[in-house]
């Protein structure tokens, strides 16, 4: 059974059982607002006897009767006496005789008066047994006959309004199932589409703010992440290949022309050589950060809590033994980060490596850590106002940069990392001169646009 239909049956199933339910109640008070009058006739008759002794009339030849009359006005009814020992008197012309049980004999001595219905002489009966006198009890009945036919008329029209009540609820529960899961039937055939199409542009039109309409938001939302995750694999993929066909090109040239049978001078076979060397650990640091940015796009490492500043401490002491000759000045104050260690550990090495390979010999580079940020400074020539948009984007390298040595790749990494921990990068002209790039890790101004100062 399909979700449509189960949403119709249950649907019909609820709506018909609220159907025979309320039909059940007004059958019900139907039925008590019938006979309570055949009641309250019963309880004024009764008090009518109880008021007055009955008299005994002695038929010629024949038995004692009650002198009283059976009828109700011009309802038909009965009475009849039952004494203790169990004899009955009854009017003389009532030929119907109401049963005797124990029950009735409880009240001839004196029990609480109660009602009953009975079926005698094939006529369904109200009776009121009461106690009259010391030792007798007094019945009073009428038919129930009137009360019986109509009951039987509401009840088949009751019947008949719950069955098409039923058919209803059916009718409306496909309509409202159909009504309903329209979003989830776009968004499966959107679904369906890109499967066969592998086109993540598809979207669902959203309608509302209900639990579908949040759906739908979210499923539209996942195949933009998807369009942008594949868009950015596909610009990866050209700009590796772009970036390494360049030096594999140069590579390969230097190669064959070493291999090559032709006689070489000693100091342009050396000069061969040494571009092979450069040219391969150009190619081996491209790769390592082409790994690196991969590996940040699914990274699966726990976060955690942790001293941003004693980080920054560790990495800027790697970064003196590593190159001595750029002095460092540090402003470390204690700053706790939810992170990945390694990754944020990898994007300050990339922003110290930035610094030292443009800082003059002898320079100082500044690197500050508060309120979640490390801000580092150089002292060279500062970055160009057209360079300032792109110098975080994969590959970009500066005019002023291309004869420098680099993939390109360091400060995206950067900025992957940022990202990836809920923060952004900045990038701006120093006063005095330099450039300096901030690394936040969740910090953003007022307006949502990340401070420097």
């Amino acid at each position: 059974m399909s979700f449509r239909a189960r949403i119709a049956v249950g649907s019909a199933t609820a709506v018909a059982l609220a159907v025979v339910l309320a039909s059940a109640v007004v059958y019900v008070v139907a039925r008590e607002q019938l006979r309570a009058p055949i009641d309250d006739a019963l309880a004024q008759r009764a008090a009518q006897i109880a008021r007055q002794p009955l008299g005994l009339l002695r038929a010629p030849g024949g038995g004692p009767f009650l002198a009283v009359r059976p009828e109700f006005g011009e309802a038909r009814g009965y009475v009849q006496l039952v004494k203790s020992d169990g004899s009955v008197l009854a009017p003389p012309l009532q030929d119907v005789r109401l049963p005797v049980d124990d029950e009735v004999l409880a009240v001839a001595g004196g029990d609480k008066a109660y009602w009953t219905d009975l079926e005698v002489d094939g006529s369904h009966l109200r009776v009121f047994t009461f106690a009259y006198g010391p030792d007798a009890a007094v019945q009073v009945a009428r038919p129930l006959s009137e009360v019986d036919e109509s009951l039987k008329r509401i009840g088949l029209f009751l019947l008949l309004i719950a069955a098409g009540g039923v058919v209803m609820a059916g009718g409306l529960g496909l309509l409202v199932a159909r009504a309903a899961l329209a979003p989830v039937k776009r968004l499966t055939e959107t679904a369906e589409r890109v499967t066969e199409t592998r086109d993540l542009s598809q979207r669902i039109d959203v309608a509302g703010r209900d639990e579908l309409g949040r759906l739908a938001t979210s499923f539209n939302t996942m195949l933009a992440a998807l369009e942008e995750s594949t868009r950015a694999q596909r610009q990866l993929v050209a700009d590796a290949s772009h970036e390494l066909r360049t030096p594999l090109t140069s590579l390969r040239t230097n190669i064959e022309v070493l291999a090559s049978d032709r006689a070489l001078p000693a100091g342009e076979r050396s000069r061969l050589l040494t571009d092979v060397v450069e040219q391969l650990g150009e190619m081996t640091t491209l790769i390592a950060e082409l790994i690196e940015l991969a590996r940040a796009e699914q990274q699966t490492a726990e976060y955690e809590d942790l001293r941003l500043d004693l980080l920054v401490s560790d990495v800027v002491e790697r970064a003196r033994r590593n190159l001595p000759g750029v002095e460092y000045a540090t402003e470390l104050e204690e700053s706790i980060v939810h992170g990945v260690p390694a990754t944020i550990e990898r994007a300050v090495a990339n922003l110290l490596d930035n610094a030292a390979k443009w800082s003059p010999p002898g320079a100082e580079v500044e690197v500050v850590v508060r309120d979640g940020r490390v801000v580092v400074r150089d002292r060279g020539p500062g970055i160009a106002d057209e360079d300032i948009p792109y110098v975080f984007d994969r590959f970009y390298r500066a005019r002023s940069a291309r004869g420098m040595p680099g993939s390109g790749l360091g400060l995206a990494i950067v900025r992957q990392v940022a990202e990836a921990h809920g923060g952004g990068v900045a990038a701006e002209r120093a006063d005095g001169g330099g450039t300096r790039l901030v690394l936040d890790l969740g910090g953003y101004g007022r307006h949502g646009v990340l401070e420097t100062s």
